[in-house]
């Protein structure tokens, strides 16, 4: 489709199809951010995996579109896609799309011809309102950075230049919620806090509650435990769809190359699994050193020398059945990563994402010395 801007400049706006086509959706940010020292390129086989819908278990229950801006001389532009998540639609009830992959350059026509195509392909599903971004939902990496751009983002959270949320306000995206990202530093873990989270693991030890690593050796199973558990803890968050079997399974078999299980916890009560901790080493310490995210020829001897000397770390995912919440679990959760992060050497973690309204999530970090440093917007719009 060819769209002329206010400009006068001829943009063509493509249908992503096709291998070709999929490789230089998935490159473009490489070229956009090139020269910028806090741009951590995706690994490509990952993304690959999961934009390609013959190989995404997102894909067999949603569809979605992919596009490309493209210069009348042939120079890619930006990027998008339009996601009609048919399981979020059926667990909301509610008519709403989102989009994603959003990356263009700083130029406001050419994001707004993107928008365009994206809203109208997602009109055309029957839809009447977008959120984003979201790549493929709340449950993959969302949001557009508003606040802190001075480091390289840490492990599955997105990275974007500060244009972004204005491109998007002009066309009106108005705000939807703030996803805040908290800091935490091991060392200043105060003997008062262990004390405490100690007292609570024995009062709940007394309830027959529990807290173990994960067993590597059954990573399978391990991971049929953390389904349900995430389904339940996540399904009152704001964009929320539940995680399919094939999907869980996908992303644990991303994450489980990068896996230390020292800093994986469940919660069981008399055996049964009641809340889960997933923290992961920040590979993106790794990540940032592949050019255009390859592992081959060379990348995965960086990935495997690399990944010895990490010394950050991403809390990605607390969650506790609603039955089990306000006992405490939280905080000993938290606090069994400081203790493994002192004897570790990790010198630096985060605790993200965590919505601006959960008051609890908050109030357990915030007891715990966490400290705000970078948040991520969800923008919605009427279609």
């Amino acid at each position: 489709m060819e769209v002329n801007t206010a400009e006068k400049r001829t943009l063509n706006i493509e249908n992503v199809v096709g291998n070709k086509a999929l490789k230089q959706f998935i490159d473009f940010p490489h070229d956009l951010y090139a020269g910028d020292t806090h741009y951590v390129p995706e690994l490509f086989m990952a993304q690959e995996a999961l934009l390609n819908p013959k190989k995404s278990p997102f894909f067999l229950h949603s569809t979605a579109a992919y596009f490309l801006a493209r210069s009348a001389e042939g120079k890619i532009l930006g990027r998008i896609a339009a996601i009609n998540n048919q399981n979020y639609v059926s667990f909301s009830g509610e008519k709403t799309g989102f989009f994603g992959f959003f990356d263009v350059i700083d130029d406001y026509p050419v994001a707004k011809a993107l928008l365009d195509t994206a809203s109208g392909w997602l009109r055309e599903q029957g839809l009447v309102k977008v959120v984003g971004p979201a790549n493929f939902s709340t449950n993959e990496t969302c949001g557009v950075l508003v606040e802190n751009f001075n480091e390289p983002p840490f492990l599955l959270t997105t990275y974007n230049y500060p244009y972004y949320a204005g491109l998007l306000e002009q066309y009106g995206f108005e705000k939807n919620t703030d996803l805040l990202s908290y800091e935490f530093f091991p060392k200043d873990l105060s003997p008062r806090i262990q004390t405490f989270s100690a007292q609570l693991e024995q009062r709940l030890a007394q309830n027959g509650i529990t807290i173990r690593n994960i067993n590597m050796g059954d990573f399978d199973r391990e991971v049929e435990k953390f389904l349900p558990i995430y389904n339940a803890s996540w399904e009152k968050n704001m964009g929320f769809v539940p995680m399919t079997e094939a999907e869980v399974r996908q992303m644990g078999k991303d994450l489980k190359m990068g896996i230390d299980p020292d800093f994986v916890f469940f919660a069981e009560k008399d055996g049964q699994p009641i809340g889960i901790a997933l923290s992961v080493p920040n590979l993106n310490e790794v990540f940032i050193k592949m050019p255009r995210g390859r592992l081959f020829p060379t990348g995965l001897f960086k990935f495997l020398f690399g990944k010895k000397y990490i010394k950050t770390v991403r809390i990605v995912a607390l969650g506790i059945l609603p039955e089990y919440r306000r006992m405490g679990l939280d905080v000993c959760f938290y606090v069994r990563n400081f203790e493994t992060g002192q004897r570790k050497g990790i010198q630096r973690g985060e605790a993200s994402w965590i919505l601006e309204n959960n008051d609890l999530m908050n109030r357990a970090l915030l007891h715990i010395n966490g400290k705000v440093f970078r948040k991520h917007r969800l923008y919605e719009k009427m279609l």
